[in-house]
This record gives C-alpha cells, structure tokens and sequence, in this order.
C-alpha cells in the first residue's frame, strides 16, 4: 500500500545530518525525540539515516523519496558553518515551499533564543511528501515539532488529495 492511499499507514523518514554522529564520534540526539514524536502522531518510521554534512544528505533524502513516505524530518546542517548544507541540498527536491511553517518555527524559537533567526530550515511538499528541515540541537528540534503538531494531520491530508477543511 502507498502512504498516500487514505486509509494507509503513513510511512515517515529521518534523516541526521551530522558528520560527527555518523563517524560514531558522539551519539545522536536529535533523531530518537523526531522518532517519538512521529510514533505518536502514529506514523510508521523507516531507520534512521544518520549521514555526514553536505551532500550525503541529499542522497539519503533522494533515497528516502523513492519510498514516497509522507514525511521526511531532517536535523542538522542548517546553520552558517562552511559544511552546513542541508537547505542547499533540500530546496532543489522541493516542488512548492511551505515558508509559513518555517517563519512559524524561527519564531517561536526566538522567544527563546535569539540564535533561532539563523537557522536556514526549509518546508515543503515533494510529490505527497512532506520535508522539513530542523536544527540540529535537540532543544531547536523540540521546538520545530511543537510548531509542527497542530497542523500536521492536516497538511498530510491536504498532500493525499483530502482536501477537507
């Protein structure tokens, strides 16, 4: 069955962007608090891909893609550093852009720190697919998905073609 059939499990991807993580240096911390968060929302999760900066990151999203999941979280890579390139390897996969959901999470992540302005993050809609990139604290990633809940159920019904309002 395909994740964008109605009545469907719907499938959802991680992918960490992290060269650090993915050489074993430190642990990941980001992608257990997307994985439960996804879990009860009540997707069906691929593993997690934990990958190095730059452009691993847009092989594992392509490869995600090909799954045709619902949704696919990234984390990390958004910032300023020189290897910091998940939007760039993002927003050429993006058929339209969803800013609202971006402007809504630097925005509450600045009532808490002013260093939320600077994350470079995109949203938006792959085919059915919904993308998103959050910051790679957990902090940062707890507040994208808090911004995230009322409004994800909705979205990937309107991404199916269920266009109730």
């Amino acid at each position: 069955m395909s994740a964008c059939e109605p009545n469907a499990q719907r499938k959802a991807g991680v992918v960490i962007a992290s060269t650090r993580a993915a050489a074993g240096v430190y642990a990941d911390e980001t992608g257990p608090i997307i994985l439960d968060w996804l879990t009860e929302h009540g997707f069906d999760t691929f593993p997690t891909m934990v990958v190095p900066d730059g452009e691993p990151v847009g092989a594992a999203l392509r490869a995600l893609l090909t799954q045709e999941p619902a949704v696919v979280i990234t984390s990390g890579g958004t910032g300023l550093s020189p290897d910091d390139r998940t939007p760039e390897m993002t927003l050429p996969l993006l058929e339209r852009e969803i800013p609202g959901i971006m402007e809504g999470i630097r925005r509450a992540g600045a009532t808490k720190t002013p260093m939320a302005m600077l994350s470079r993050g995109h949203a938006g809609a792959a085919g059915k697919t919904f993308v998103i990139n959050l910051p790679g604290s957990p902090k940062g990633v707890m507040d994208g998905l808090a911004v995230l809940d009322p409004v994800i159920g909705h979205l990937c019904e309107q991404l199916e073609g269920n266009h109730g309002h």
